[in-house]
């Protein structure tokens, strides 16, 4: 938890100022007894009704003061728990956003929003608390204790005895139910996860008729969390009972002692009914105090996990140095390039070399698993390469700054992806200033531009999140044409016409051809049909190339490719 106190050096006046006034309100508190006192001794006991209202008004102004240092401190902490929450959920955001591919698949997307929320609520809670509460109790406790000696001294003996007693009794509870809360933690990012998933896989779920395993499964989850908050409950539950007996048997003790101080006349029935105040004030403390304790353990947990997140460091670092490219090279070369993902058994992509000159069409082609993917996600610096070199423009893209990169590529993946807003909105991801006419270009080209004209409301459609309203040819034309908008180098196409009828590919392979020149396009697919025609042809097996060159040698010599080319085509089509 400590490690996040950096998220409030901006709030170092909140920090300080809430609990100023919350050690305010507990110093009224500790007068408001000794007020009492005055009334019960010398109001009651004279019959002044001018001293009873007198000191009535003071209790109330003492009151009044209260709860104004309380809402002043709450305002304050309240304040700067919530602007750590946010610059905490910021950064976080920031750093996730800096991960490359391979940290985000190892802690998955599931886990990251549970952290992004609840976690980083509860840490926030925590804060709040913490800031209210951890000079107050310690404070009226210590308080307290030091008012009652100032009123007799043996009686105050009692409070040395049960306070050690009640805080002991706290202690206990405490460290037989807060190893339950971290278990309750546990089990409920599970649940969280397992909520996730199971909303977004709703469809797969249903597809399988898998819904009655699923609740079976839920509802086990749900019955452990049950079963780890009734073993918490029933330990809590004695903090209570075994809290009031101690103070309970102090008070008898007080009163009782007092009684006969009382009839010796070396008390009064004021300073009596004050040192069972007190006695009372400790009690709510010491039980605010185990409260705190147990919300700052699960922040701690919280704390923890958000603490893993920032501990992993991107592997993908930005040079920040612009990179001048060389007129005379390649566009893009593949130089003995490997690659293993994290904690795989095999290379994902082994010795890969070729260069591509601009202009050119690249097909990509292989079984599943064969390494496609990874190629251009190289390519486009989502993954870094374990070995070898991956040039554009003759420079190494650990070289180029992010951005620079990013520029110079559209990468449109296989799964499409839309953001909600407007058709607009979304085709100026690449081109923030895109004109009308260049989008309905960029459209055009997609063979997209025909639907998006059908709709009333034209480049003005809203897009409902995920682009659920859309069919999946449709989003996926539209992914293509917000890449062409910004104008590429480099076009990659990662499987991304699979939604496609065969005479729209066409189509969009036609357009793509003509309307591009000078862009170097990497078309990366099962379909034969699709990469037939382009100027070579990679073939991947195992993350090895087997075979580079085009259809009809390809189709001659390599025996992958023919392979796949007659699972596909009729002998005489190949």
């Amino acid at each position: 938890m400590f490690k996040l106190v950096r998220f409030l050096k901006d709030y170092k006046k909140e920090c300080a100022v809430g609990p100023l006034f919350k050690f305010l309100e507990a110093c009224f508190e500790l007068v408001v007894p000794l007020v009492m006192a005055g009334i019960i001794d010398t109001g009651i006991k004279n019959a002044d009704t001018a001293y009873i209202y007198k000191m009535g008004g003071l209790m109330v102004f003492l009151g009044l003061l209260g709860l104004a240092c309380s809402l002043t401190a709450q305002y304050f902490a309240a304040k700067a728990s919530m602007g750590f929450g946010t610059a905490l959920r910021t950064a976080l955001f920031r750093h996730v956003a800096d991960l490359s591919y391979s940290e985000l698949d190892e802690i998955g997307t599931p886990s990251l929003i549970t952290r992004l929320t609840g976690d980083i609520n509860q840490a926030q809670a925590g804060v709040n608390l913490v800031l209210r509460l951890f000079l107050r109790s310690p404070f009226i406790v210590v308080g307290a204790i030091v008012m009652a000696f100032f009123v007799d001294v043996k009686l105050a003996v009692i409070f040395l005895i049960a306070t050690p007693l009640i805080g002991a009794v706290i202690y206990f509870v405490m460290a037989g139910s807060v190893p339950y809360y971290k278990k309750i933690q546990t089990i409920m990012d599970r649940i969280s996860l397992l909520t996730r998933e199971n909303l977004t896989g709703v469809r797969v779920i249903r597809a399988f008729s898998k819904q009655k395993e699923e609740v079976d499964h839920f509802k086990t989850t749900c019955a452990a969390l049950m079963d780890e908050q009734f073993l918490a409950g029933k330990i809590a539950a004695l903090l209570n009972p075994a809290t009031y007996v101690v103070v309970n048997a102090a008070v008898i003790a007080i009163v009782w002692g007092g009684g006969f101080q009382v009839n010796e006349g070396r008390l009064t029935q004021g300073e009596v009914i004050v040192l069972v105040n007190y006695m009372s004030q400790i009690l709510l403390a010491l039980v605010a105090l185990a409260n705190l304790i147990v919300v700052f353990t699960k922040a701690s947990a919280s704390a923890v996990r958000i603490n893993e997140v920032f501990e992993i460091l991107p592997g993908v670092s930005d040079s920040g140095r612009a990179v001048s490219a060389l007129s005379d090279a390649p566009r893009v070369v593949f130089d003995n390039v490997s690659f293993s993902y994290k904690k795989a058994e095999a290379a994902a992509l082994s010795n890969l070399s070729f260069a591509v000159p601009a202009g050119l069409t690249v097909g990509v082609i292989g079984g599943t698993g064969s390494g496609k993917s990874t190629l251009v996600n190289l390519l486009a610096r989502f993954y870094e390469v374990s070995a070898g070199r991956v040039l554009i423009d003759g420079a190494d893209v650990r070289d180029y700054p992010l951005a620079q990169l990013r520029q110079k590529i559209g990468i449109v993946p296989q799964k499409a992806v839309l953001f909600k807003g407007t058709i607009r909105d979304n085709m100026r991801w690449a081109k923030q200033d895109a004109s009308d006419a260049e989008i309905e270009q960029a459209l055009k080209i997609a063979q997209g531009w025909d639907f998006v004209a059908s709709r009333p409301a034209g480049l003005d459609t809203v897009i409902a999140q995920g682009g659920k309203n859309l069919s999946g040819g449709q989003k996926q034309r539209l992914t293509i044409a917000r890449a062409l908008v910004g104008r590429p180098e480099i076009l990659i196409l990662d499987d991304s016409a699979s939604a496609l009828d065969f005479a729209t590919d066409a189509r969009l392979r036609k357009a793509i051809k003509n309307e591009t020149k000078g862009m170097t396009v990497f078309l990366v697919s099962q379909r034969v049909s699709t990469l037939r025609n382009a100027d070579f042809i990679v073939v991947l097996d195992d993350g090895k190339a087997v075979g580079i060159g085009r259809h009809d040698e390809l189709f001659e010599n390599c025996s992958v490719y023919r392979e796949i080319c007659l699972s596909q085509l009729e002998k005489e089509e190949a």
